[in-house]
C-alpha cells in the first residue's frame, strides 16, 4: 500500500501522480521512492494506460528528498545508502519510462523533485515554478541524475546553476530545456481531463502552452561562457570579482554565494558535471551514487543539514573551510567504484 503522502489514481487512459504532502513541500520519503517505483512498473505493462501524469499539492512541486531523514538515520546506517539507491533507480526508470510521462509543475522544484519530473518526456511548467539544485549548500552535490541535464543546458549555465544554487523561474527553465513547456496553472485539470480521454501529450501541451521569455539566462549567457566554460573553482571566482560593467553587481553576489557553500561540494560538483558531457544517463547515475557513498562517509553533509535545516544557524562549519585546504586525493575517492560495487540499474 501506498504510503499517505503519494496518492494514484487511474482517469481513463492516464494514471495520475499526486505528491500529497504540502507541509514539507512534498519532499519525497523512501516510502514516496518505493511507491511511485512500483506504480511505475505497473503501468509500464498496463495497456491501458497510455500516459502518466505527475502533479502535487500545495504551493511545491517537490523540494527534494527527505534529506532530513537521511541526516537523522545517522553516518553509515543502511537506511542512508538504502533511500539514495532506490530513488537513483527510480530515476533511471523515470528516463527510460517508454509512454509519455507529464510533469505538471508548480512552485518549487529543487533536488529530488527535479529527478521525478526533469527526466520524464513532457514537463509543464505553470506561473510560480522554481527550479533549483541547491545542493552544494547542504554538503552534498547535484545528484538524481541532473549532472546530464545540467552538463547539457546552453553554454556553461548547468555549471552556473550546480555551483551558484541559483533558482530559474519558468522562463529560464524552458530556456535551458529543464522545461518543455510553459501552461498556466488553471489548465492543469483540463490537461489532466484531455490525457484520460486518450488525446496525445504533444496535441495537449501544445494547444495550453502559452510563450514566455528567459528571465535571466539568455541575457546572462556571454557572461555566464566567459566567467564559468573554464577552470577551477578559484579560477571562475578570480573572473566574477574581477568583472566590471553593468554585470559587476551580479558577478559580487553570485562569488559571495559560491564562497558560502562546501569547499567539497563544489570541487565535486565542477568535476562531476563536465564528465557528465561525455556521459549517457545511465553513467550519469552510476556516478552519482560513487559520489553520494563518498560523501556519506564525509563531514559536510551532516554539517550542512545540521545547519540549514536542524539547528537553522546557517552557518556550517566546512571541513575543510577553504578550497586550498581540500585534498585533490579526497576528491578522487567522490570517483571510484564504492566498496559494495556500482548501483544495478533496471
Amino acid at each position: 500500500m501506498a504510503p499517505p503522502e503519494i496518492r494514484f489514481d487511474r482517469e481513463g487512459y492516464a494514471g495520475i501522480v499526486t505528491l500529497c504532502r504540502p507541509g514539507a513541500l512534498n519532499a519525497l520519503s523512501h516510502g514516496m521512492v518505493r511507491a511511485l517505483a512500483e506504480a511505475l512498473a505497473s503501468w509500464k505493462e498496463d495497456a491501458g494506460v497510455q500516459t502518466v501524469v505527475i502533479r502535487a499539492e500545495g504551493r511545491a512541486f517537490c523540494a527534494g528528498g527527505d534529506i532530513r531523514a537521511v541526516y537523522e538515520a545517522g553516518r553509515g546506517a543502511s537506511e542512508q545508502r538504502a533511500f539514495f539507491r532506490d530513488e537513483y533507480r527510480l530515476n533511471a526508470a523515470i528516463k527510460a519510462f517508454p509512454k509519455p510521462y507529464v510533469a505538471l509543475v508548480d512552485g518549487y522544484i529543487m533536488g529530488g523533485g527535479a529527478g521525478i519530473a526533469v527526466h520524464g518526456s513532457h514537463r509543464a511548467f505553470a506561473e510560480n515554478a522554481v527550479f533549483a539544485m541547491p545542493e552544494t549548500g547542504i554538503g552534498f552535490f547535484p545528484d538524481v541524475g541532473s549532472s546530464y541535464f545540467l552538463s547539457r543546458m546552453p553554454g556553461a549555465a548547468g555549471v552556473y546553476s550546480a555551483l551558484a544554487a541559483m533558482r530559474l523561474r519558468r522562463g529560464d527553465a524552458l530556456h535551458a530545456g529543464i522545461a518543455t513547456h510553459a501552461v498556466p496553472a488553471a489548465a492543469f485539470d483540463a490537461i489532466v481531463q484531455r490525457l484520460a480521454r486518450g488525446e496525445g501529450a504533444d496535441i495537449v501541451l501544445a494547444d495550453h502552452a502559452e510563450p514566455v521569455e528567459a528571465e535571466t539566462l539568455e541575457r546572462l549567457g556571454p557572461i555566464l561562457d566567459a566567467s564559468f566554460a573554464n577552470g577551477s573553482v578559484e579560477s571562475i571566482l578570480v573572473g566574477l570579482d574581477a568583472l566590471n560593467g553593468p554585470h559587476a553587481d551580479w558577478a559580487r553576489q553570485t562569488a559571495a554565494t559560491i564562497r558560502s557553500k562546501s569547499p567539497t561540494s563544489l570541487r565535486v560538483a565542477l568535476r562531476q558535471i563536465r564528465a557528465a558531457r561525455e556521459l549517457d544517463f545511465d553513467d550519469c547515475i552510476r556516478l552519482d551514487w560513487r559520489i553520494a557513498c563518498a560523501i556519506l562517509d564525509g563531514p559536510d553533509f551532516y554539517e550542512g543539514v545540521r545547519a540549514a535545516l536542524v539547528d537553522k544557524d546557517q552557518s556550517p562549519a566546512w571541513q575543510p573551510a577553504t578550497l586550498s585546504e581540500v585534498d585533490p586525493e579526497a576528491i578522487d575517492r567522490h570517483f571510484v567504484t564504492p566498496a559494495e560495487g556500482d548501483i544495478p540499474l533496471p
